[in-house]
């Protein structure tokens, strides 16, 4: 009788009503993040105006978030699947906007990375959960492809919308306000998510070891530190002692993984030939396309003298060729193969990155959009399918863990990519040679250059901009090709460790 019920069950589950609506605020939360990200780089300049960062913490600024975000989302992904997933992204969703107020009223640069850090924590509850919910929401394979694709494609609206309302807010208010649109958001998605999602939790999820998860916060702190400091810096004692401790906070992590009868991370799951290639290739391709997505805000404004409102605009063309890959990737991925829509995703950006080699301080927009536009639509195939890949590897039980690593991918490739490929801009940047009475701090980055250039008299400050911005744009020139050449290796890479990989299909 039992096993004959069993099915009625399941498939009551797989149609589950009110899905669709659950979906709708499982996308708010990743709108959330995908605002936050993407209106700091619009803000870069007025915050180096107002609390006056050296160039090493506004590159803290950037990057501390994701820092703490790729120590924590492992943990935080397995301690959804452990108290529930609901309950998890509710409370992280009312952290981030508590936060986001800090962000919004910091009144120094040490404040400002401290409220990034912070808001990494609550940050780090939020992909996972979302990711892990559609998992368990969806079991018919191609419903759930689509809704992945929803997913992503509202991250990369929300890579449009963030721009757009953050540069009309920093043209009628305070740099702080955009970091307050996070409020609305959050009310909504808690309000209705407590009506609305279902809870989920592994039913035999072992106990959460605080030990593995200190050993991951220290070892992806201290190695992305590491490479950071010696990017721009160099290798220093303190920089070597970061990274040992950080690599052997790591091997212990694994380790401890390895040997525990119900692990944080499963750390088998690495076996998998079409999971490991899909997180290799997410690191990478973030890693590779970081350089553009942080400084892209400043050579508009700085560069080209774009008001913040239209700089937001002038992003659009990579969003939306985003949220149309990402609509399509699963039906692509299908009918050609896995590797085939990764693979070709990737090339797609890297040859884009190589031309934005070529732009220069009075580059046309045709040029640039049409650039960025194919950034959003190899973007967007690749890291939809990846997703897909990574969510059907594991049960649902550990759905959980299985979107945190896929999300600790995304975040450390981040983190990686504004201290190597941002090291890279700002390292051409201070070189610039000024007029003699050039200030100390022009060299610090360009929004300080602009700020000391008020203070100048016309032709002095005219001739510190004009070479500080060819040094700027040179250094973007770097920053693109590197991160053109990562882009093509992994879209090679991807070709192999992908495949025979398959996504489901409906059975």
């Amino acid at each position: 009788m039992t096993s004959t019920l069993q099915p009625a069950r399941v498939a009551e589950v797989e149609k589950r009503p009110g899905r669709w609506l659950a979906l709708s605020v499982l996308v708010l939360a990743v709108l959330l993040v995908a605002v936050d990200a993407t209106v700091l780089g619009l803000a870069t300049p007025y915050i180096s105006e107002d609390l006056n960062p050296s160039g090493t913490q506004l590159l803290w600024i950037g990057d501390v978030y994701s820092f703490v975000i790729a120590g924590l989302l492992v943990s935080m992904g397995s301690l959804g699947d452990r108290i529930g997933r609901k309950r998890i992204l509710l409370g992280g969703a009312t952290a981030f906007g508590a936060i986001s107020v800090l962000n919004a009223y910091a009144t120094t640069p040490e404040l400002m990375i401290l409220a990034r850090a912070l808001l990494g924590v609550a940050g780090a509850t939020l992909m996972p959960a979302t990711l892990a919910l559609i998992r368990n929401l969806f079991h018919d394979p191609r419903e759930r492809s689509f809704a992945i694709g929803i997913w992503g494609a509202t991250a990369s609206a929300g890579t449009a919308v963030g721009p757009i309302t953050g540069g009309f807010l920093l043209e009628h208010f305070w740099w702080g306000s955009v970091f307050l649109i996070n409020l609305p958001v959050m009310a909504v998605l808690v309000l209705v998510g407590i009506r609305t999602l279902p809870e989920s939790r592994n039913p035999n999820p072992g106990p959460w070891d605080l030990i593995s998860v200190v050993l991951s916060l220290v070892g992806m702190i201290g190695v992305v530190y590491a490479v950071k400091e010696a990017a721009t810096h160099g290798v220093t004692g303190p920089t070597l002692a970061a990274g040992l401790l950080g690599a052997a906070a790591l091997y212990g992590f694994v380790h401890r993984q390895l040997t525990m009868p119900t692990p944080l991370l499963d750390m088998r799951l690495f076996r998998r030939r079409g999971f490991s290639g899909a997180v290799l290739a997410d690191l990478l391709t973030v890693l590779g396309m970081s350089g553009l997505v942080f400084f892209l805000s400043q050579y508009l404004q700085l560069v080209q003298g774009r008001r913040p409102f239209e700089a937001g605009l002038a992003e659009l063309p990579a969003a939306v060729g985003a949220v149309v890959a990402g609509l399509i990737a699963g039906r692509a991925a299908r009918r050609f193969s896995v590797r085939a829509v990764v693979s070709g995703g990737l090339a797609a950006v890297g040859l884009a990155l190589a031309v934005l080699t070529t732009l220069g301080q009075s580059t046309g927009y045709p040029i640039l959009g049409a650039a960025l536009l194919v950034v959003g639509v190899g973007a967007g195939f690749s890291f939809t399918v990846t997703a897909d890949v990574i969510l059907s590897s594991v049960p649902k039980e550990e759905a959980g863990a299985a979107s945190a690593v896929s999300e600790t991918a995304y975040e450390l490739g981040a983190a990686l990519g504004i201290a190597l490929l941002g090291s890279i801009v700002t390292g051409a940047y201070r070189t610039f040679a000024g007029p003699a009475d050039t200030p100390p701090q022009a060299h610090e980055s360009l929004g300080a250059a602009v700020e000391a250039s008020t203070h100048l008299p016309p032709h002095t400050a005219q001739q510190m901009l004009d070479a500080a911005r060819e040094s700027f744009v040179h250094g973007l020139h770097l920053a693109s090709g590197a991160g053109a050449a990562v882009l093509l290796a992994t879209a090679l890479a991807a070709w192999f460790l992908l495949k025979g990989q398959k996504l489901e299909s409906a059975g």
